[in-house]
Parts: C-alpha cells; sequence; structure tokens
C-alpha cells in the first residue's frame, strides 16, 4: 500500500491537534521532537509536520522546532505550513526532504511552476485543503473560491506530481476520510488526509500514494505500528 505518514502538527512549540482546522479548539499532545523519534521507533517511513504557528501568517514560526526534528531522525520529512517565499521554500529545503505548498499555490501558480523548476517535482508537494468543494488558505481561515478539482488540473499542468488532499470537514473528526472526493482526483500522486478513524481507513488508502495518520493515533483510534509494520 502508500505510505502511512504520521502527522505532527506543532504550534507554540507543542504537538496539538486541532479540529476542523479550528485553532481554538486544540488539544495538546506533548513534545514534538520526542514525537517524532517515537514514530521512528515504531517503523515510519515518512513523517508529515506542519507548522501551525506559520501557517497563520501572522509572522510566528515552529522553524527551530522543525529543525530539531529533522535533525534527530533519520527518515524523510515532508514541512508545511506558511511557505510562502522562495526564501523559505529554500530554508526548509536545506533541513527537509521535501515542501508542502498551500496558501501561495492558490495565490501565486507561478510560484510553484518556479519552485518545481529549481528544486524538482520529488521534493515540491501542494497541499489541497477542501472546504465544501472549494480550496481553504491561510491556515483554512479563508476561502478562496477556487473548485478543488480545477485546482489541481492547474498544478498537474505546472509540474506537479503529489499531493495532499484534506477535506476539511473531517480533520480531526475520527469520522472516516471523504472517499468520494479523493474517487474525483486523477493523474497525480495522492496522500489522504482528514479523518482517518480506525484500521481499516489506512487499509482503504492503499490504493493512494500515502495516508496521514494524526488525531486516530494520538486517540489510541489506530495500531499505528501494526500499520506501519503490515500495511
Amino acid at each position: 500500500m502508500g505510505l502511512v505518514i504520521p502527522a505532527i502538527d506543532i504550534l507554540g512549540g507543542k504537538a496539538v491537534r486541532l479540529l476542523k482546522g479550528d485553532y481554538g479548539s486544540k488539544t495538546i499532545y506533548g513534545d514534538p521532537v520526542e514525537m517524532a523519534q517515537k514514530f521512528e521507533g515504531m517503523g515510519a517511513r515518512h513523517l508529515h509536520v506542519v507548522d501551525l504557528d506559520g501557517a497563520r501568517g501572522k509572522g510566528a514560526s515552529s522553524y527551530d522546532m522543525v529543525a530539531k526534528i529533522c535533525e534527530r531522525v533519520g527518515i524523510p520529512v515532508q514541512v508545511g505550513g506558511g511557505i510562502r517565499s522562495m526564501e523559505a521554500v529554500e530554508k526548509y529545503l536545506q533541513i527537509a526532504d521535501s515542501v508542502i505548498l498551500g496558501t501561495i499555490a492558490v495565490k501565486e501558480p507561478d510560484f510553484v511552476s518556479e519552485c518545481v523548476r529549481v528544486y524538482g517535482a520529488g521534493r515540491i508537494t501542494v497541499g489541497v485543503d477542501v472546504l465544501h468543494g472549494e480550496i481553504a488558505i491561510s491556515g483554512w481561515t479563508e476561502n478562496s473560491g477556487k473548485n478543488y478539482l480545477e485546482f489541481i488540473e492547474e498544478m498537474k499542468n505546472l509540474g506537479v506530481e503529489t499531493i495532499i488532499a484534506t477535506d476539511i470537514s473531517k480533520d480531526g473528526t475520527l469520522t472516516s476520510p471523504n472517499w468520494e472526493m479523493y474517487e474525483k482526483i486523477n493523474g497525480v500522486n495522492v496522500i489522504v488526509s482528514g479523518g482517518v478513524a480506525c484500521n481499516e481507513d489506512c487499509l482503504k488508502a492503499k490504493k493512494y500514494y500515502g495516508v496521514i495518520v494524526g488525531k486516530a493515533y494520538y486517540e489510541g483510534k489506530v495500531d499505528l505500528e501494526w500499520l506501519l509494520k503490515n500495511a
């Protein structure tokens, strides 16, 4: 199957999970570096790390914490959250294996094209954050008005090969992913994100490039170690 990718969302130096992207509805789970090392020890082959401070675009950043994670694990790390300039892309790619572009991909598609040209498609992933069929930006606080399928087609035409597709209404709810949404996506590597509730959801995602597991692990709903070894 595709990769089972544990998620670490960082806010204020702590590993947290939000409910449907709401910064006011967060649960704190502890130290992000310790969490990353634990995931690696369990057999994770990839980590998904999001700087929630950076995603809000208010000047704050969890860069130093992300750097510590990258230093202390020996597996690939993909990083997203507030990466909206070539300087930021370069800075993160010095420590991480790939970056996730979200808001900037919607606002400045040519920027994505330039990143793919300079760094290669393997190091550039686009976050497709969907609410009611349209793309949300700025840490999921704004609706861009863009249809998600049209946006994905635009990204494909710019050379993007991998996307992380999240149904925001499912994120953190433990109600299973929006499978109908994923069935409509073609021509790119799709990483499933949002709503994973059980081992069966991860197994169902095996036809996709990967599946991100966050709250389902933290709340004890999935046997992550078993999935990492057997799925």
